[in-house]
């Protein structure tokens, strides 16, 4: 799978998993047009889920909700302008689109990791079991440890990727969870949807 970024908006954490490569959304793709989907209500946020804080890159993704964890690598752009995903030879490794804010920033950070891969299955094989209210914790360089909580959780066509939703800018720091999911197409070698979870730094 691929995911087509914009540089126009600030983007820190998308996380996209897929054993093969997709069909990359469109960008002119607007709305959550959702499968499925799960929002919380609004709740009370620190100063610093306020203001955010200095950049720093993040060196490790931890989902306790699926016993998911981490290191995370940088990734940037392919010559079509889609995000580069981890190596599909190493599933359960992470990585981070560096050409955005860092996790904490104000904005949308994104991780991508993948749901299988070489037979096996991914980091986020199970990301598609988190629910409203689950944290997500990010390590950084300078040796803190941010809390994202779950806000909200979308399954989503392909074809129907909410890029303003995932990529729009923010008032606040904010992450982005993305993995593959839905059925497999054989003759497209690709997922069908993609599994995307919001979160907020607590």
């Amino acid at each position: 799978m691929v995911i087509r970024a914009t540089l126009l908006v600030p983007v820190a954490v998308l996380l996209v998993a897929c054993a093969t490569p997709g069909t990359a959304p469109s960008e002119n793709a607007a709305g959550p047009g959702t499968a499925t989907s799960t929002t919380a209500p609004a709740e009370p946020t620190s100063p610093a889920a306020t203001v955010g804080v200095a950049r720093s890159a993040p060196t490790e993704v931890r989902v306790p909700r699926i016993d998911a964890r981490s290191s995370l690598v940088p990734l940037g752009l392919n010559p079509d302008r889609t995000v580069e995903v981890p190596p599909i030879e190493q599933p359960m490794q992470a990585g981070w689109y560096s050409h955005a804010p860092t996790p904490g920033e104000v904005g949308p950070a994104v991780i991508l990791g993948h749901v299988d891969g070489n037979n096996q299955p991914g980091i986020f094989h199970r990301l598609r079991e988190v629910v409203v209210g689950d944290e997500v914790l990010v390590s950084r360089e300078d040796g803190g440890t941010l809390r994202f909580v779950v806000r909200r959780v979308d399954q989503v066509p392909k074809d129907e990727f909410p890029t303003d939703a995932v990529y729009g800018d923010t008032a606040v720091p904010e992450l982005r969870l993305i993995t593959c999911g839905g059925s497999f197409d054989s003759a497209a070698r690709s997922y069908r949807d993609n599994v995307i979870v919001y979160a907020a730094l607590a």
